[in-house]
């Protein structure tokens, strides 16, 4: 049974990138290398600040859905563990 990861990443100009991977290592790494995403690709390098793991593809989904509807604030909150 694949493992699913929502995660996000803090750019280089402070913004923050939320995804979802069943290799958090790999899709990490192809962040880093530019290959990743377009808005990562123009915004090295990244850092890993935040993963989770999902139970289902479903429950990636929502959950990365459900990470980007929050303020800058609040993902600030999730990454303190608040």
């Amino acid at each position: 049974m694949p493992r699913y990861w929502v995660y996000m990443l803090r750019c280089s100009d402070g913004t923050l990138y939320t995804g979802y991977t069943v290799d958090l290592d790999r899709r990490v790494a192809s962040h880093g290398s530019g290959r990743g995403s377009k808005y990562t690709r123009s915004r090295l390098p990244v850092e890993l600040v935040y993963s989770e793991e999902a139970s289902s593809l479903r429950g990636a989904l929502k959950r990365e859905a459900a990470i980007k509807k929050l303020s800058r604030r609040e993902k600030t909150l999730l990454l303190s563990g608040a």
